[in-house]
């Protein structure tokens, strides 16, 4: 499979992403341009933008993938 297709299956199965989840499940660096090539074959995929504490007491934000069917 490519990694197109993991991310693929994956938003389908559990309807969210991110990349961290994306590296440590699959080894998969660049989820922005997997998501890009997605929604390009008309996948409707949402930005939902989080903030939260790292383990350094910095805050970090990063962006969880949701697959909107319908």
């Amino acid at each position: 499979m490519t990694h197109t297709e993991i991310i693929q299956e994956h938003l389908e199965k559990n309807g969210y992403i991110t990349s961290f989840e994306a590296f440590e499940r699959y080894g998969i660096t660049r989820l922005s341009a997997i998501v890009y090539k997605l929604r390009n074959k008309g996948l409707n995929i949402d930005n939902i933008p989080l903030t939260t504490t790292n383990r350094y007491g910095k805050k970090v934000s990063f962006v969880k993938y949701t697959l909107n069917e319908g």
